[in-house]
C-alpha cells in the first residue's frame, strides 16, 4: 500500500534527477560551446599557445615590472584558484584598520607619495578580482615604466588603450583594467 503511494513520488524524484541532473546540464553545456566557446571554456588567456590564465581570475603578480594586483584577503596564499572568500572583517575591525594602513604605507613605498586608490589596499569579496581601476593602474604606470625602462607615456598610453570603461557614466561600475591582459600586453612591447 505504501509503495504505491511512494512510486509517483520515487519515479517524479528519478526522472527530474535524470533530467535536471544531466539532460538539461549537457544540452546548456553544448550551447554554450556552440555559442560562446571561449566564455564557456574560462576565458583562458594563451601565450605561445599555452594557457597563463584567466581574465576572471587575478593572478599574484609580484614582480615590479608588472601591474600589481587588488589585495587579496587570502592568505597566505593569494590568487590561488581553488579557494575564494573575503577577510570577513567587519568595517570597525582593528585588524582591517591595520592591514590597510600597511597596504597603503606599501603602495607609497612603491609608488611614491600621493592618493592611494581604494582598490589598491582593500581587498574585493571574492580575493580574486581580475581587475583594477583605472586611476590605480595609471599610478602604477611611471614605477612600471621605470622598471621596464620605457618612457612613461608609452605604459600610460597602453593602460588607457586597455582601459573598460564604465557603464552608464560609472553609476553601475568604475574605469578599470583587467592586470593580466595589461601585463601579458607590456609583454609583447618592444624594448627599449
Amino acid at each position: 500500500m505504501i509503495l504505491r503511494e511512494l512510486r509517483p513520488a520515487l519515479s517524479l524524484v528519478i526522472l527530474f534527477t535524470i533530467f535536471l541532473g544531466f539532460i538539461l546540464p549537457e544540452i546548456f553545456t553544448g550551447a554554450m560551446q556552440l555559442v560562446l566557446p571561449w566564455q564557456a571554456n574560462g576565458s583562458l588567456v594563451t601565450k605561445n599557445g599555452e594557457a597563463v590564465g584567466s581574465v576572471l581570475i587575478g593572478q599574484n603578480f609580484t614582480d615590479a615590472k608588472y601591474f600589481a594586483p587588488r589585495p587579496s584577503a587570502l592568505s597566505p596564499n593569494p590568487y590561488t584558484q581553488n579557494t575564494s572568500g573575503a577577510s570577513n572583517l567587519a568595517p570597525t575591525s582593528a585588524a582591517l584598520l591595520k592591514s590597510v594602513q600597511q597596504r597603503v604605507a606599501a603602495y607609497e613605498k612603491a609608488y611614491g607619495p600621493g592618493p592611494v586608490p581604494a582598490d589598491a589596499v582593500t581587498a574585493s569579496g571574492s580575493g580574486l578580482d581580475p581587475d583594477i581601476s583605472l586611476d590605480n593602474a595609471l599610478r602604477q604606470a611611471p614605477a612600471v615604466a621605470a622598471a621596464r625602462h620605457l618612457p612613461a607615456a608609452t605604459v600610460t598610453a597602453l593602460v588607457n588603450q586597455l582601459a573598460q570603461h564604465s557603464a552608464l557614466g560609472g553609476v553601475i561600475s568604475t574605469d578599470r583594467v583587467n592586470v593580466l591582459r595589461l601585463n601579458l600586453a607590456l609583454d609583447q612591447l618592444p624594448p627599449p
